[in-house]
């Protein structure tokens, strides 16, 4: 299968509908494929930066000139409806006059019979341009003022939703959503005792538009985690899970434990701290299943450790004591976490207090360029603000099997994946909107209308744009070591069509401010002079659809608007600290980043685990 290929499509393309639709059909049950062997994170899938770009260019194109083509209906129709009111004010005018003559009239013959006047103008045609957008309601904060146990607003991804209580959660499902992961951790955790805590398995949700070979469709793991690793539960250090297809996993190492669970049955998960090591254990409707994890105290460092819970495409509700009744028998000796003082428990990490202490930075720059390397940097410098990293990448890093890549366990075609993520990623970018959160987004983000677009929903947040151009040397030597590593050439046309295109940010909306990591602004603003200049030798303009808006509004014409763009890729990011769902800080690895929704790119920047050493001079960037 050829992964460097999308055909472009002309037709219009259809946004995809709907957002928080749940399907209430319930669907067989279908246990995770297992894995033949463990393979470390370290191992990376390659993804086609071509792929990507050109499929978030055709659906960023297919969004402005539906835009474009919607303003120019809106401006006849607008000025349709001014012609409309002249002809009724005109009406009204004469039907006025001809009633006052008629009443004349009647009072000269002594009629007693008057009537009243009437308009004969009708407004056939009523039309109103389109109104603003109705601003965009915020998630509510009364849950951060509560002392019971629920799940953490929070900490938890963007793609699973928490009822109004705090006790269940149903994971978003539509199109490509149905192949990621959603997960959540409690607001409170707790390092001393002996403390349980309990999830029943809900709805399977029907997710027939999978296809037939994606046998991992309902899939819940349930454990334990620190307060600072991502929502990725089991695939990293300090995350301990038990999963429905009879697997213990952390650090990405599953092994067989237990028993398969799935639709009805209820899992206890178990924290014993008296003991050294400690311990880790599950239930199964009240069934012990022996010890899962052993861990040393010290390991944990004092650590509080979280319930935390992982699914796909299927509905829980958790059982932190709130309940008169237990689910299922607990074990000897455990208490429920909310029976706990609270002065006993810690509290979860605590989102910003306003949205004007909310961060929104966007990368921009060139796939290559070292976009990946500063972010992960930034958010490993500042774990406190707990970043949101969003991009495509992102989003296909949470849709593993078994802890391995992606790419390595999907037989359909890839380029219709990558259009599905880059779907969601897009509603992903308008729930993260009304979460007060602090958010990355780790794209090439070179086109401005672009810029405009991701920006606008995060009105009211610190918007900030953070530029990386090494130097043109720098630039090479970093294309040059993604080669090595990857084996494989990046398409060198794809990098000319984006330095085409390239138009750096500037303060004022939608940003607040514009920070430059690699060199100086003026030495940027040369080499993108260079940039655009070099790409537009190779690419001509695009007409592009506008409306005549200034002589009558009834015709349209061909704007001659440049704009080079067309095919091409990128190379490889790698994100160890973000989670596009809303996973957060320190971890699982993206390896797909640095692309735009509307541009070229894709596998930028460098990741630091595989030790590449192209830096520039100013040691920022890898």
């Amino acid at each position: 299968m050829e992964f460097g290929k999308i055909l472009w499509e002309s037709e219009n393309h259809k946004e995809e509908e709907g957002a928080d639709q749940v399907m209430n059909e319930k669907s067989e049950e279908a246990s995770e494929q297992p894995a033949e062997e463990e393979e470390s994170m370290e191992q990376g899938n390659s993804v086609s930066a071509v792929d990507v770009a050109q499929t978030e260019e055709k659906m960023d194109r297919q969004k402005e000139m539906q835009e474009e083509k919607e303003k120019a209906e809106d401006d006849v129709k607008r000025e349709d409806n001014n012609q409309d009111n002249k002809e009724e004010k005109r009406g009204r005018k004469r039907s006025r006059s001809r009633s006052r003559s008629k009443d004349r009239s009647r009072r000269k013959s002594g009629s007693p019979h008057r009537q009243k006047s009437r308009s004969r103008s009708r407004d056939r045609h009523r039309h109103s341009p389109r109104g603003k957008s109705p601003p965009r309601e915020e998630e509510s904060e009364e849950w951060l003022s509560a002392t019971d146990v629920q799940w953490d607003r929070y900490n938890s991804d963007l793609n699973l939703k928490i009822d109004k209580d705090g006790f269940k959660c149903v994971p978003l499902t539509m199109e490509g959503f149905a192949f990621m992961w959603a997960g959540a951790r409690a607001m409170w955790g707790v390092k001393e005792g002996k403390v349980c805590y309990e999830v029943k398995i809900m709805e399977q949700i029907k997710v027939d538009h999978l296809p037939d070979e994606e046998t991992s469709r309902h899939v819940v793991r349930v454990g334990w985690s620190t307060g600072d690793t991502s929502m990725q539960l089991g695939e990293e250090p300090h995350s301990y899970g038990y999963g429905g297809t009879a697997k213990s996993s952390v650090n990405c190492k599953f092994n067989d434990y237990g028993e398969t669970f799935g639709e009805g049955d209820v899992i206890g998960a178990y924290v014993d701290f008296e003991s050294d090591p400690v311990i880790i254990n599950f239930t199964k409707n009240g069934v012990d299943q022996g010890n899962c994890f052993e861990v040393p105290a010290s390991e944990l460092e004092g650590k509080a450790l979280f319930p935390h819970v992982l699914t796909k495409n299927t509905e829980f509700e958790a059982n932190f004591g709130q309940k008169e009744e237990p689910m299922s028998t607990i074990l000897e000796g455990f208490t429920f976490l909310n029976a706990v003082p609270v002065e006993s428990r810690q509290r979860g990490a605590l989102p910003p207090e306003k949205k004007e202490d909310c961060e929104v930075l966007m990368m921009c720059g060139l796939p290559g360029s070292g976009k990946t390397y500063w972010a992960n940097k930034h958010v490993a410098e500042f774990p406190d603000k707990q970043y949101c990293i969003l991009g495509t990448n992102n989003i296909i890093d949470k849709m593993k099997v078994m802890g391995l890549p992606r790419k390595r366990n999907y037989a359909g075609r890839w380029d219709v994946l990558i259009d599905k993520s880059t779907r969601c990623l897009n509603r992903l970018l308008e729930v993260a909107a009304r979460k007060k959160r602090n958010y990355i987004l780790d794209q090439t983000n070179v086109y401005p209308s672009a810029q405009r677009r991701k920006m606008r929903p995060f009105e009211g947040f610190q918007r900030k744009a953070i530029v990386v151009i090494p130097t043109d040397e720098t630039f090479k030597e970093r294309i040059a070591g993604r080669e090595k590593e990857e084996g494989k050439d990046v398409p060198e046309h794809a990098v000319l069509e984006m330095k085409a295109n390239f138009h750096l940010p500037e303060v004022g909306s939608p940003f607040d401010a514009v920070e430059f990591v690699e060199q100086s602004k003026e030495e940027a603003e040369k080499l993108v002079k260079q940039y655009n200049e070099e790409g537009q030798k190779m690419f001509p303009p695009h007409k592009r659809f506008r409306s005549d808006d200034r002589r009558g509004g009834r015709d349209f014409r061909g704007g001659d608007r440049r704009d080079f763009r067309g095919r091409g890729g990128g190379y490889q990011d790698r994100n160890r600290y973000g989670g596009g769902g809303g996973g957060r800080g320190g971890g699982f690895r993206d390896r797909y980043g640095g692309r735009d929704d509307r541009g070229r790119g894709g596998r930028g920047s460098y990741g630091d685990h595989h030790g590449y050493q192209g830096r520039s001079h100013s040691g920022r960037g890898k």
